[in-house]
């Protein structure tokens, strides 16, 4: 058992440097264009430029997309009250794939030539990871990554501001509702073999330390924009676990999912955190009958008794009236929400240092509809919740607790009175 943890360390860690040594390369192929000399670049008499990079294709390009719209329909709401000081805000996206090395090219087609204010909704930590060594080469800001990442919270802090609760704490609230809620001893993690996976698992192993009588009995892993699971769920299915805890994107987890079914995995648990987008995986589990939770970190947006949910409904339907609510694009909403506000306090004049400096002031609240988002000088996390959601054929449904939906039992049926109904 020894040899296998050790195993199991020493391939975490070749990851990460393997992963670190390629981003670190990457990113000394260029430096990004010098701002020393403007602190309004992206300020302009008419309009705020502000950038995005993130998955317009590929495996997780749902994700991208409702983040985007969520943004936009923040930006569109603003828009048309007159902006923020008249000035409209203007938001371009790059499409990364999912991918670090065209996040590099992203960010320097966002900061040197499109000249942005801040970039904002970044989706992913690998492409974060990338991301951030260039974007902390200048004063701007990266604001609202969809990604709980830990060490956006421990590097970074006068780059980063993030608004959604950490892997750590949605891992640890897994952890402690299987326990608590359905008494589960036995669970394994399912992970994407790059920096956001490693994260997830890193979170799974501290909380299994912390939370008394569950224990970390096998582990999986995948290629990062492939749905090559079977190898994986082969490794998992040796550890016997009552619940996986899967660290990835939509299609590889609803590949797994479905693959183990097949395999008579009945009775199997499985939790999905927030990156995984539950609205996209309810779709490709909408005739599948496992249990599967995803926690979140925004309230449920079918909740309309939420303030916060009915400004973001109407937001969204102004700006698209077929799109469908969910909560990327309500976190993007969020995201959004919180810019508009942190540009409003910094005044007309607001340059790259007053910007910051918004979210650096002792005890700083932005209470965006009731949705606290509380920030420090040396806190750039806003909200600390984490909410509990099932899947079960393709429906989302807000949870308390953990609770499994029980099979229901089929009625007996007399042979004769059938024969009787087909005459």
């Amino acid at each position: 058992m020894r040899s296998c943890a050790l195993l199991l360390v020493l391939l975490v860690g070749s990851l990460i440097q393997a992963e670190d040594g390629a981003e670190k390369q990457a990113t000394q192929q260029n430096e990004p264009r010098s701002l020393a000399a403007d602190d309004r670049a992206g300020i302009y008499a008419d309009k705020i430029v502000v950038g995005q990079s993130a998955a317009l294709s590929g495996v997780a390009k749902e994700l991208g997309i409702s983040m985007r719209r969520g943004l936009l329909a923040a930006f569109d709401e603003v828009n048309g009250k007159g902006g923020v000081f008249n000035r409209k805000i203007e938001l371009i996206t790059l499409d990364d794939g999912y991918e670090p090395e065209q996040t590099i090219k992203n960010m320097h087609e966002l900061i040197s030539k499109h000249k942005v204010f801040t970039l904002v909704g970044g989706v992913g930590t690998p492409t974060s990871k990338a991301a951030l060594p260039i974007i902390s080469k200048t004063p701007l800001l990266y604001v609202g990554p969809f990604t709980g990442a830990s060490f956006l919270r421990s590097s970074y802090l006068n780059t980063v501001v993030n608004v959604r609760a950490s892997y750590a704490q949605e891992t640890l609230a897994m952890v402690e509702r299987l326990r608590k809620d359905l008494k589960i001893s036995r669970v394994a993690v399912l992970y994407q073999n790059d920096s956001y996976g490693l994260d997830g698992l890193r979170g799974v192993q501290k909380a299994v330390e912390v939370v008394k009588g569950i224990k970390l009995v096998s582990t999986g892993s995948y290629q990062r924009n492939t749905t090559a699971v079977k190898t994986a769920l082969l490794d998992i299915r040796r550890g016997n676990p009552q619940a996986v805890i899967a660290i990835g994107s939509y299609l590889p987890i609803a590949a797994f999912i479905k693959w183990a079914r097949k395999m008579r995995m009945y009775s199997t648990v499985f939790l999905a955190v927030s990156f995984v987008g539950v609205n996209p995986l309810a779709a490709e589990l909408r005739y599948n009958r496992s249990h599967v939770f995803v926690t979140q970190v925004v309230p449920p947006p079918t909740d309309k008794k939420v303030k916060l949910v009915e400004t973001y409904l109407a937001a969204l339907k102004s700006l698209d009236a077929k799109a469908k609510p969910g909560f990327g694009s309500m976190e993007g909403y969020v995201v959004g929400r919180l810019v508009i506000e942190a540009l409003q306090r910094a005044g007309a004049e607001v340059n790259f240092k007053t910007f910051l400096a918004e979210f650096k002031k002792a005890d700083t609240v932005f209470d965006i509809d009731g949705f606290r988002l509380a920030y420090g000088e040396h806190d750039n996390q806003g909200s600390d919740n984490v909410f509990i959601t099932r899947i079960y054929r393709g429906k989302i449904r807000p949870l308390k607790k953990l609770t499994l939906v029980r099979a229901r039992k089929k009625q007996a049926t007399n042979p004769k009175t059938e024969q009787k109904k087909g005459k």
